[in-house]
């Protein structure tokens, strides 16, 4: 099923047990961090906070903090369902004569559906604030003691290509400056930096709409690493199973989703930078502060009664953690498409996404391991990869204490692993400049007699089907 909107999932969430309501009053800086904290890695409910102190607002926040709930926003029973129709999606193909044009009348008209529907007016635009608003106002969160501020976490960022008109939805955390302004951290690999640059060359001045509390899929899809210039309102149109409806800002020639909680209408000027950070990041350290374009805020719309959603991030496990499962998931379709050797990926929550991916692949050939790295790394965001470790398909990669033991036990260290310069993350803290340094490979695969190894490779220890049957049913007796 497709919400219409943030609080026809929070009902859903209610139904469902797993959502708290806590009545209390709490404060957003700081406390509200230090409760959710406690509550995402007990993998406990989605909390509404219905008494923030300084702000007329409810927050949410763990909405999609267990595997559950994530399911539960997406309207699936689990995530290989999802999964499924995306490879039925990769796998539609134009019919090629009239018989068959004919018969995929009904699967065109499906797949038209999940473009995006421009409507006259919407929840979203029922306050109307040209002027005397403050961003304070809103409860925005501090997250962590050290932070350079407090920062809209979840904020949906539209602009659009000042060349080619396209549209782009990233998810770019916002600190706020003033009343009225707040960095937009649009790090160098990211869409809406790509516009940045365009306009910073003629010097025009960037239109950009925030929306804060979509309808789930929506929010979900502002984070997926879709190909540069995929309308993310299509992709979320497609996991909701009909058009996101979009409605026209007031201030800015930009839509934004008609149901979201709370708009915020603006422009980036070229050039104008400000301090921006540091901030708990969700590599579980602070990212540095470092300077960033300002966003001027010059309009705000809402609903009469919004619900602020956001989120936290820092130490795994957190609720993007689960947000990263459902995208690996998700988009494996995807990769598998480009790399059909590829039988499944892993990113282990520890990773934080750009750290570490292992890859169990059908291996076919010499070198076929290092050729999936490489691969991998010329594949968007997944370019970030700081280590990819690659093993054969028998072993169960989402197991990570067998795939521990397979690789340790299969790797020369010096033969197998590879070293490559390239961009790295932006929170890499670690890398020798920023947003480059170098990365590592692991080939823990079996070695081929064509790489150089020469005796045979041994098996794995395993008992005989016959005594396993024969000890099935009655094993347990001799220790209970």
């Amino acid at each position: 099923m497709a919400y219409r909107d943030l609080q026809e999932f929070i009902a859903a969430l209610e139904r469902a047990g797993q959502l708290r309501r806590v009545r209390e009053s709490v404060s957003p800086l700081l406390e509200i961090t230090e409760i959710a904290d406690r509550v995402v890695k007990a993998g406990g409910p989605a909390l509404l906070f219905e008494s923030v102190q300084g702000s007329e607002f409810p927050v949410l926040i763990n909405a999609f903090g267990t595997l559950e709930r994530v399911c539960l926003a997406l309207g699936a029973p689990d995530l290989d369902a999802v999964a499924a129709r995306v490879q039925e999606l990769l796998e539609f193909k134009s019919p090629a004569s009239l018989a068959d044009k004919i018969r995929m009348l009904p699967k065109l008209a499906d797949l038209a559906s999940f473009f995006p529907k421009t409507v006259r007016n919407g929840p979203c635009q029922e306050m109307v604030l040209a002027e005397g608003f403050s961003l304070a106002d809103l409860p925005v969160l501090q997250c962590w003691p050290d932070d350079g501020g407090r920062f809209i976490t979840l904020p949906l960022v539209f602009s659009r290509d000042p060349v080619t008109g396209k549209r782009n939805c990233g998810m770019y955390r916002m600190q706020l400056h003033d009343a009225t302004t707040t960095g937009m951290h649009w790090q160098i690999h990211k869409g809406g930096a790509q516009h940045y640059r365009t306009c910073l060359r003629d010097g025009r001045r960037l239109e950009v709409a925030v929306a804060i509390g979509a309808d789930p899929v929506v929010t979900f899809a502002a984070t997926l690493p879709l190909p540069e210039d995929f309308d993310e309102m299509i992709f979320a149109g497609f996991l909701r199973g009909g058009p996101v409806e979009m409605v026209h800002c007031r201030t800015v020639d930009l839509e934004v989703p008609a149901t979201a909680e709370i708009v915020l209408e603006g422009y980036v000027q070229p050039g104008e930078l400000r301090r921006e950070g540091p901030f708990g990041d969700h590599t579980g350290f602070y990212s540095l502060a470092d300077d960033y374009p300002v966003f001027h805020v010059q309009c705000v719309t809402r609903k009469r009664q919004p619900v602020y959603h956001t989120t936290i991030v820092g130490r795994p496990p957190m609720e993007d953690c689960w947000m990263g499962k459902a995208i690996e998931r998700i988009l494996l379709p995807v990769i598998r498409k480009q790399f059909p050797e590829i039988v499944d990926i892993h990113l282990p929550f520890e990773g934080v996404f750009h750290n570490l991916i292992i890859v169990a692949i059908r291996k076919a050939y010499p070198g076929h391991a290092r050729k999936v790295m490489h691969g991998i790394w010329g594949l968007g965001q997944a370019m970030f990869s700081k280590c990819i470790l690659v093993v054969d398909d028998t072993v169960n990669i989402q197991d990570l204490s067998e795939t521990a033991w397979a690789a340790l036990n299969h790797i020369d260290p010096q033969r197998d692993t590879e070293f490559v310069l390239g961009p790295v993350d932006s929170l890499d803290h670690a890398s020798r400049l920023p947003d480059f340094g170098s990365k590592m490979g692991v080939d823990a695969t079996r070695k081929w007699p064509g790489e150089g190894f020469a005796r045979a490779w041994p098996e794995p220890v395993r008992m005989s089907p016959e005594i396993r049957a024969l000890v099935d049913g009655k094993w347990e007796r001799y220790w209970r």
